[in-house]
């Protein structure tokens, strides 16, 4: 483990717990590698959002109930 880690204290589910063990195990790998690796990827994927949000910030909106209506007038619903 890299020596410029952070220590915290999670609280996980007992069942992902238990298969986080095991996958520890299965990979030889340690559970903070396992955990670090899959925050890593959540945020990335927040990232990729935020960029995607921003990227279509200036176009128009367009309300629920005109897709709902457009969709039908279409034959889709």
């Amino acid at each position: 483990m890299a020596t410029d880690t952070k220590r915290a204290t999670i609280y996980l589910d007992p069942m992902l717990h238990k298969a986080l063990r095991v996958k520890s195990a299965e990979t030889s790998r340690s559970m903070s590698e396992l955990v670090n690796e899959a925050v890593r990827i959540a945020l990335a994927e927040d990232e990729a959002d935020l960029s995607a949000f921003e990227e279509r910030a200036h176009e128009p909106l367009i309300s629920f109930e005109k897709v709902l209506k457009d969709l039908k007038r279409h034959g889709r619903i």
